[in-house]
């Protein structure tokens, strides 16, 4: 079965902002997908997610830091720092699947921040939103500094083709 990926909505940041909101989220599709480039304006290295106002603290996650990897539960994901290699920003994903449906709303994550040294992060988690309500919106929120100029971030919505 072909899947078919449709741009809900964009975000580039234009001046530094703590918050990156997408609103409104439409009911018609069968999951959601976000797709970011971000980087921070502190050494922090994370940012947080929350869903229909409520902020995500049910994460587990498998993490590598270069020369590592360890597992725990945490409810930040990564990003590039404002010490990591110059103006290179950060990837993630978080998939929700049936997002609109009546279960409790998971989404996975894959996040990795990418640097010209001998550490960088990469994140792979799933989390729990401990909701039964759909998803009507989605917040990326930086817990210490800002989303820098030029993070983006786009939200898609899938249809089962």
């Amino acid at each position: 079965m072909a899947t078919t990926y449709n741009l809900i909505s964009s975000v580039t940041v234009g001046s530094a902002t703590n918050t990156i909101s997408f609103t409104s989220i439409p009911q018609t599709y069968t999951d959601l997908v976000i797709k970011a480039s971000l980087r921070g304006s502190t050494t922090t290295t994370t940012f947080a997610v929350q869903v229909n106002g409520t902020t995500v603290t049910s994460v587990i996650r498998l993490y590598g830091g270069g020369s590592s990897v360890a597992s725990d539960t945490f409810n930040e994901h990564y990003i590039n720092p404002s010490d990591f290699t110059a103006n290179v920003f950060g990837n993630t994903e978080l998939y929700f699947p049936n997002y609109t449906g009546s279960a409790t709303k998971n989404y996975s994550v894959d996040s990795v921040g990418e640097n010209n040294q001998t550490q960088a992060y990469m994140n792979l988690g799933a989390n729990s939103t401990g909701s039964t309500s759909a998803i009507t919106s989605i917040n990326l929120i930086r817990t210490s500094g800002d989303f820098v100029q030029y993070s983006t971030a786009y939200l898609y919505g899938i249809s089962n083709a």
